[in-house]
C-alpha cells in the first residue's frame, strides 16, 4: 500500500514542480512545516532544520541498474531533472548480498545549498528559553525534486497520513509543497528573554541560592519597580555585554548592587549602578570631580565594570563565579580564601571558600535573579522591556546648560537627568565629557537646535563685582558653586579676593529647584526627609530616679544594646540623675514602608579632608545630628576618628 501512495505523491508533487519550474524565483530554501514541528519540540536550545538540496545530473539515456535485496524486477519511470524519455530501471526483491552496480559516469557536482542557522540555548526550562531561531539564509536556493519531497514525505509518518487514504495523503503532500515555500517571520524577543537566551553560567542547586530566590520571588513589587527603572539602560548593559561574549547573566549585578538606581549612594562611598568606590572608579577610567561623577555615567560605567569583570575572569582562569565575588569583595579578599583552602587541602571553588558575609550571599543573589527572570520573563509578572535602544549619544561639543539642553529636547529636566546622572551640577562638566544621552525619539530635533545655538550662549556667567565682606565661601554658596571651581574659573591662588575687582561666575538659567535631580537638591530632598522622619522619631529622654536601661528600654519596645549604642555608654555605665538620652521608639513595619525609612547605624572612620559639614552632606544629616549623636565630639576632627550616624539608607538610594 505504501508503494501506490508514493506513486501517486509522485504524479502529484511532479505536477506541481512542472508548474513551479516557469517561476523559479518563488521556490525558497525554508524548512517545511513538518521540519520545524518537529524542531520545536525542543524546550531548552533553538535550532532550525538545514535542508539539503542535492540535484543529481544523470547523463542522457544512461541506465541505472541498482539491485536492491528484490526477487523481481519492477521497471520504474521516474521523471527526473534529465531529458524526456531516460528510462530508470531499478529491479526490487533482489536477495541479500547482491552487489551494487553504479555506473562512474555521472558527474559528482552536487551544489548543496545549506541555510545557515543561528542557535541560542539555553539551560533554564522557562517560557523564555523555547525553541528561538530563525533561517538566516537570503540566497535564492534550487527546489527538491517531486521525487524527492514524496520519497521524504511517504518514508516519513509524523504527519498522520494513513496508508489507506491515498486522496488524503496526496493532498496533505500538495499543501506541505506550498506551504514549504513560505518563510516563517523570525520570533521577537523582549530584553529580559533575550537575556534568558544568552545565559552563560552553568545552573547550579543550592540552598543559599534558593535562599536568595524566594526572597526575590516574593518580593514582586520590588522586582517590578528595579526592571521599570532598568528601561532606560538595559538595552544598552546587555548588548553591549553580549556583544563581548560575557554571560549575559552578568547584565543582571545592577539589580544586586543597586536596584539599578544610578544614584545609588553606599556608606562605602560606592557610587552609581555598578557601585564604584571612588579608587577603583579612577582606576577604570572614571573621572570624578565637582561637577561630574563617571560611576554615575550610565555607560562610561558599564564599559568599566565590564572591563573589570573580564580582567578578573581572565585572573581566576576563566572562572565567573570567583571573578563576580571578586567584584564585590575584592580580588585579593578572594585569592587569599583560596589559598587558605589550597593550605588546608580543600576545594577552592566558590562554595567552599570563607569569605565575608556580604561576598558569600553575592553570588547566590545574582543566580537568584536570574532564575526568577528566567521564570517570568515573556509573562506578564515581569514589566517588559522591548529590544529597541531608548537613547542616543550625542556630542554637544562644550559646556551646557541640562535644563536649556532638556529644553531643547522637548523632555523634562528629572529625564535630563536620570538619562545622564554622572552630572553632578546644573550643567555638564567644562572639560567634558561633552556627549548628552537623549532619548531617540528626541535626538533630531534636539541635534537641529543644538546647531543653531552658539557655543557662547549655551552656558549663562555673570560678571560679578566684589564688595566688602565678600568671600570666596559667601560667593560660592549664594552661587551654588564650589570654592575650587571659583577659583579655577578666575586663576585664584589661596583665598584672598579684593573689593572692587571683578570675578566670572557660573549661573544656571533657571531657578536651582528646576535641576531635580543635582547633587545639591538630591541633597536638600533627603535632608528634609530625613530630617522629617527623625524629628518624628526621635525622643530626648532626660532620666529620673528609679529608672534602668533595661526599664527605658522595654518602656520604648528598643533593646538595652540600642540604648548603649545610641548614647555612646558601655556595659557597665550607670545612670545618673538628669542625664539625657536619646532614643528612637521602634515603628510598626506598616509605617516605615509607607515613609520609606530605613534608618541603619554607621561607624563611620574620619578621612583626611572630612570636616563635619562634608560628612552630613554625604550622608544626608546635619552638623546638629552628628554632634548629637557623638557628644564627646571635640571642634576638630581628626583621621581615624570614628564617628556614629544615624542613615536613612532608603532615602540614599532615592
Amino acid at each position: 500500500m505504501r508503494r501506490s501512495t508514493l506513486i501517486g505523491l509522485t504524479i502529484l508533487l511532479a505536477a506541481c514542480q512542472s508548474a513551479s519550474l516557469t517561476q523559479p524565483s518563488a521556490i525558497t530554501n525554508t524548512p517545511t512545516k513538518a521540519t520545524t514541528k518537529a524542531t520545536t519540540k525542543a524546550t531548552t536550545s533553538a535550532t532550525t532544520s538545514a535542508t539539503t538540496n542535492t540535484p543529481t545530473n544523470t547523463p542522457t539515456n544512461t541506465p541505472t541498474n541498482t539491485p536492491t535485496n528484490t526477487p523481481t524486477n519492477t521497471p520504474t519511470n521516474t521523471p527526473t531533472n534529465t531529458p524526456t524519455n531516460t528510462p530508470t530501471n531499478t529491479p526490487t526483491n533482489t536477495p541479500t548480498n547482491t552487489p551494487t552496480n553504479t555506473p562512474t559516469n555521472t558527474p559528482t557536482n552536487t551544489p548543496t545549498n545549506t541555510p545557515t542557522n543561528t542557535r541560542v540555548t539555553t539551560s533554564i526550562d522557562s517560557p523564555a528559553a523555547k525553541v528561538i531561531s530563525h533561517n538566516t539564509d537570503t540566497a535564492a536556493a534550487k527546489p527538491q525534486t517531486a521525487q524527492q519531497l514524496a520519497q521524504k514525505f511517504a518514508a516519513s509518518n509524523d504527519h498522520e497520513w494513513s496508508e489507506l487514504d491515498t486522496e488524503a495523503s496526496t493532498s496533505t503532500a500538495a499543501n506541505l509543497l506550498a506551504d514549504g515555500n513560505q518563510i516563517e517571520a523570525p520570533v521577537t524577543l523582549d530584553l529580559w528573554q533575550m537575556t534568558v537566551a544568552n545565559y552563560g553560567l552553568e545552573k547550579i542547586n543550592n540552598s543559599r541560592i534558593d535562599q536568595q530566590y524566594n526572597w526575590y520571588n516574593k518580593h514582586k513589587e520590588y522586582m517590578h519597580r528595579v526592571t521599570t527603572r532598568a528601561s532606560r539602560y538595559y538595552h544598552y548593559i546587555l548588548h553591549s555585554t553580549i556583544d563581548q561574549s560575557i554571560p549575559a547573566e552578568i547584565a543582571l549585578l545592577p539589580i544586586v548592587e543597586s536596584g539599578f538606581d544610578t544614584f545609588a549612594y553606599s556608606s562605602g562611598r560606592a557610587a552609581g549602578a555598578w557601585q564604584f568606590i571612588p579608587s577603583t572608579g579612577r582606576a577604570f577610567g572614571l573621572k570624578q570631580n565637582w561637577w561630574y561623577d563617571g560611576r554615575r555615567d550610565v555607560v562610561a560605567s558599564t564599559q568599566a565594570a565590564q572591563k573589570y569583570l573580564l580582567q578578573l575572569h581572565k585572573m581566576f582562569d576563566g572562572n565567573w563565579l570567583l571573578a563576580i565575588a571578586s567584584y564585590n569583595g575584592g580580588q585579593g579578599t578572594v585569592m587569599r580564601a583560596i589559598k587558605r583552602n589550597k593550605k588546608a587541602g580543600k576545594a577552592t571553588d566558590f562554595w567552599s571558600l570563607d569569605l565575608p558575609r556580604e561576598t558569600m550571599n553575592y553570588v547566590p543573589k545574582l543566580l537568584a535573579v536570574a532564575r526568577v527572570i528566567a521564570e517570568q520573563a515573556g509573562t506578564p509578572n515581569l514589566y517588559s522591556i522591548k529590544d529597541e535602544a531608548y537613547f542616543e549619544a550625542i556630542d554637544v561639543g562644550s559646556q551646557i546648560d541640562l535644563a536649556q539642553a532638556a529644553e531643547m529636547a522637548n523632555i523634562t529636566t528629572d529625564e535630563i537627568y536620570r538619562l545622564n546622572p554622572g552630572f553632578n551640577q546644573w550643567a555638564t562638566d567644562p572639560q567634558g565629557p561633552h556627549k548628552l544621552l537623549i532619548p531617540i525619539a528626541h535626538a533630531e530635533p534636539f541635534k537641529q537646535a543644538l546647531a543653531e545655538l552658539p557655543t557662547n550662549q549655551r552656558v549663562a556667567w555673570e560678571r560679578y563685582t566684589i564688595v566688602s565682606g565678600d568671600s570666596l565661601l559667601k560667593l560660592a554658596n549664594r552661587y551654588h558653586v564650589s570654592v575650587d571651581i571659583l577659583r579655577s574659573i578666575n586663576n585664584i591662588n589661596g583665598n584672598l579676593i579684593r573689593a572692587g575687582k571683578t570675578m566670572l561666575i557660573p549661573i544656571a538659567s533657571k531657578e536651582a529647584s528646576a535641576y531635580t535631580l543635582s547633587a545639591a537638591q538630591r541633597v536638600i530632598t533627603r535632608q528634609q526627609q530625613i530630617s522629617q522622619s527623625q524629628a518624628s522619631q526621635r525622643i530626648g529622654y532626660k532620666v529620673r530616679s528609679g529608672d534602668s536601661l533595661w526599664k527605658i528600654a522595654n518602656q520604648y519596645k528598643v533593646s538595652v544594646k540600642q540604648l548603649l549604642s545610641w548614647n555612646k555608654l558601655g556595659t557597665k555605665s550607670v545612670l545618673q540623675i538628669g542625664d539625657k538620652l536619646s532614643i528612637w521608639p521602634r515603628v510598626s513595619a506598616n509605617k516605615l514602608v509607607s515613609r520609606r525609612q530605613v534608618v541603619k547605624k554607621l561607624n563611620y572612620k574620619v578621612r583626611s579632608g572630612d570636616n563635619l559639614s562634608t560628612i552630613a552632606q554625604r550622608f544626608s544629616v546635619t552638623v546638629k545630628q552628628i554632634q548629637t549623636w557623638n557628644q564627646a565630639l571635640k571642634k576638630y576632627l581628626q583621621p581615624g576618628q570614628k564617628l556614629t550616624l544615624f542613615v536613612n539608607v532608603v532615602a540614599l538610594k532615592q
